[in-house]
């Protein structure tokens, strides 16, 4: 998770970021989607992956509440987050490294992404879900195509983006509308698993002081070697269509009304759309699709609703709402500290030997009740912290690794402004 907002970052020297450089969009931005991230994966730590992986049922019997519970990630936040984070993440490795032929802030950035890989790895002994070691070699990619133009950056990268999308929109619906006997061919083909698996899997878990590190290795390398290699050609673009779209003065507010206008509108449609259809989905039951592929055919435009977000947002702080929208600035400024510490929280929560062991108890409602716990403690810690330092803590840390030197963390050790 990366905090770099500067304006100096983009010309001024190799060092660190001060205060005073930030840009208000961005954090604020960034804060909403690291909150988001975490309504996203909550449910990976609270149950086994071979939930997720396969049509195994719920570890918990399920009722109303957790039936819309689980609705409101899927609609509001499922790769919504990781696809918002991803374009801002774009934006920073541009604004740390500047442009190509800047050597020593190439030098920076490099160094900056192999200690983000290294904060992956350990990251992911701890949760299996880790997108940080991920981001570093997408980052170490991508590196090389921050000073292409505008115009490149968003031809290519909105150009992929909308082509996995459409492949994505048009599978669904293929798949769904797809003769009897070839769906069930496509079923069987599935990862499958049963509940006397499930139980294992918690029991697994909550086995000695390090039952649940054996299990979670496992689940990591699975997650390391089967996917996140797949979504470097979705992730990359993604980048890319941040930076051009930085470029062109999206995030800060700048860009032609029409854009912001027409995001609201195709974006808010997909989301009424998707948000409909999948509530009919899920009251259907996982035999039945009423909607015939639209509701997994809406949530394959992730990317838009990113973007409608996006422009809601950075059109609310322009017209009036930046005070209230500030809460969210101080959670993006800690965006990596506050990334980490949810994993802290939510694995002792729910599987850590010291905690309650919550790990296959709950169903999405009382998940929810543990995410808006963290979000208003981290709304809260955010500004309290940085009243008094400069950054969080794991900023502070990756800052010092980055630079090789003295990283000011307390306010009082800044030089007054001139």
């Amino acid at each position: 998770m990366s905090e770099a907002g500067t304006t100096t970052a983009i010309g001024g020297p190799v060092g660190p970021v001060q205060t005073k450089d930030r840009i208000f969009n961005l954090d604020m931005l960034r804060g909403f989607a690291v909150l988001g991230i975490l309504a996203v994966n909550a449910v990976t730590f609270a149950w086994p992956v071979e939930v997720m992986m396969s049509e195994a049922p719920p570890p918990v019997d399920l009722g109303q509440a957790d039936w819309v519970g689980f609705w409101a990630v899927d609609v509001f936040f499922s790769d919504k987050m990781r696809t918002l984070f991803t374009l801002l993440f774009g934006v920073s490795v541009f604004l740390v490294g500047g442009e190509t032929r800047d050597r020593d802030r190439g030098s920076v950035l490099t160094r900056r992404l192999l200690w983000l890989g290294l904060f992956g790895l350990l990251h992911g002994m701890i949760w299996y879900g880790d997108i940080l070691l991920h981001y570093a070699y997408c980052g170490l990619l991508f590196m090389l195509c921050r000073s292409w133009s505008a115009k490149r950056l968003l031809s290519w990268g909105g150009g992929l983006t909308l082509l996995w999308g459409v492949i994505a929109t048009l599978g669904y619906l293929a798949i769904a509308n797809a003769p009897a006997e070839l769906a069930e061919q496509m079923r069987a083909g599935q990862p499958a698993s049963d509940p006397e698996s499930i139980a294992a899997v918690i029991q697994a878990y909550g086995t000695g002081a390090f039952g649940w590190f054996t299990q979670n290795v496992a689940d990591w390398a699975m997650f390391q070697l089967a996917f996140s290699p797949f979504l470097i050609p979705i992730t990359v673009p993604l980048m890319m269509l941040g930076l051009g779209l930085y470029k062109i003065g999206f995030f800060s507010g700048k860009a032609p009304m029409a854009l912001y206008l027409a995001l609201l509108v195709l974006g808010g449609l997909n989301l009424a759309a998707f948000a409909v259809f999948r509530w009919q989905d899920i009251m259907a039951g996982p035999e039945v699709d009423p909607t015939r592929g639209l509701a997994a055919a809406m949530g394959g435009l992730a990317p838009l609703i990113s973007l409608f977000y996006a422009s809601a947002l950075i059109l609310l702080t322009r017209y009036g709402l930046k005070p209230v929208l500030g809460l969210l600035a101080p959670v993006g400024r800690m965006a990596f500290t506050n990334y980490l510490t949810q994993t802290l929280i939510m694995a002792s929560l729910y599987y850590l030997p010291w905690g309650p062991f919550w790990f296959g108890q709950q169903g999405p409602a009382a998940i929810w009740m543990s995410v808006g716990a963290i979000w208003l403690l981290q709304i809260v810690w955010s500004p309290l912290w940085l009243s008094r330092f400069t950054m969080g803590p794991f900023e502070w840390l990756w800052r010092r690794v980055t630079y090789k030197g003295p990283v000011p963390l307390r306010r009082a050790a800044l030089p007054a402004a001139a």
